[in-house]
């Protein structure tokens, strides 16, 4: 006997590590198969190319389980949605965690990134990449309850590993001053659950209620008090809520 949709992936955001899910991830070791897998690039990684969302999740789910659940943070979200909507036979539900499906701002989506910043990013990023990430630990951690608890532990997990390389940060930064998964959220027919913190000033919450909305089969839920990375700021709330979603895919086959 076996059981289906045991298997979770957890996927992090740009310049991010497998660190930050660290405690996430025990939390639901006791009940799945929890994998987190490192982005094209990260970790010591090869790249892909091009660089894009379809390249980046057709190259992951090449090496994950063949059924499993995805769990995605802000750019990793945008990654897995994609994978979903490309291999729906293999992504089983999707938990998705301060997502939006399009991050820099367009005249009918201005719950996003200026694209000013997106500018500055991309431009200060060629001459001091340290400096860049630590403002970008920065703006996840604004706002949230617990910054400086959310701040130490995201600088930690970026900054006692090696860097992903200069061509794969710009590459990233390329992905979220491009991408609008707007017109594709109909395709995506999986179980969603979308969690993200009250004062994200990355991804707005009125992004990701926009993106819950759009979805097919999808439920959304506030993080009271936390910004960018709800699952450090608050890991007993977000850890309740992926297992009781998580749960609902276990059916024994």
């Amino acid at each position: 006997m076996s059981v289906s949709g045991n298997h979770v992936v957890f996927l992090y955001g740009w310049a991010s590590h497998a660190q930050v899910f660290r405690g996430l991830a025990r939390a639901l070791e006791k009940n799945f198969r929890v994998q987190v897998m490192a982005l094209p690039g990260y970790e010591g990684t090869a790249s892909c190319t091009p660089y894009t969302l379809e390249r980046i999740a057709d190259t992951l789910a090449a090496s994950a389980p063949k059924r499993c659940s995805v769990v995605g943070w802000s750019l990793g979200a945008q990654v897995a949605l994609t994978w979903a909507q490309r291999a729906p036979k293999q992504v089983h539900r999707l938990a998705l965690i301060a997502a939006t499906p399009c991050f820099t701002q367009r005249t009918d989506w201005p719950q996003a990134v200026a694209p000013a910043v997106m500018r500055q990013f991309t431009a200060q990023i060629k001459r001091d990449i340290p400096s860049v990430l630590r403002r970008f630990v920065g703006l996840q951690s604004i706002g949230d309850k617990q910054a400086v608890r959310v701040a130490h532990k995201l600088r930690t997990a970026l900054f006692t590993h090696p860097l992903p390389d200069l061509a794969v940060l710009e590459s990233g930064l390329e992905i979220l001053r491009t991408a609008d998964l707007r017109n594709t959220l109909t395709l995506i027919q999986q179980p969603t659950l979308a969690l993200h913190g009250e004062h994200d000033a990355i991804t707005p919450c009125a992004a990701g209620e926009a993106l819950s909305q759009a979805l097919t089969n999808a439920r959304f839920h506030k993080i009271a008090g936390a910004g960018h990375a709800p699952f450090l700021s608050d890991p007993g709330v977000v850890g309740t809520l992926l297992q009781e979603f998580l749960d609902a895919s276990l059916t024994t086959v």
